[in-house]
């Protein structure tokens, strides 16, 4: 069984499009039962979400504030999952509740190693 990456992506940039604390309450429920059902199938890994401010770093250390504010739609987060293959790791980021808010997107990718050793 391989690991997958799946990344959250929505619009945490403009104001118009941040839910109010009411929703946001429904969209963590929803959320925690997504991961929820994950975990039951002992397939749930780990996951984090993530802020939006950062830094961007490019080759030639040009260090730059990010990332990348003016793209309305930004890396909000992601979990990690085990699954056997491309079609089931993509089935449970199908399930995925921000999928249910327009414009929002979900990708999946294998988890390979670079590294040796620990």
């Amino acid at each position: 069984m391989d690991e997958y990456l799946i990344i959250m992506r929505l619009d945490l940039i403009t104001k118009a499009a941040q839910p109010s604390p009411e929703q946001m309450q429904v969209y963590m429920k929803q959320y925690q039962d997504w991961v929820g059902g994950i975990a039951a199938q002992n397939k749930f890994v780990g996951g984090k979400g993530l802020s939006t401010e950062g830094k961007v770093i490019k080759s030639g250390s040009a260090i730059t504030d990010g990332p990348f504010a003016e793209i309305k739609e930004s890396i909000a987060g992601f979990i990690i999952v085990k699954a056997k293959d491309f079609d089931e790791a993509s089935g449970f980021a199908n399930a995925c509740p921000i999928l249910r808010g327009p414009g929002n997107s979900v990708e999946v990718r294998k988890v390979v190693s670079v590294h040796n050793g620990g």
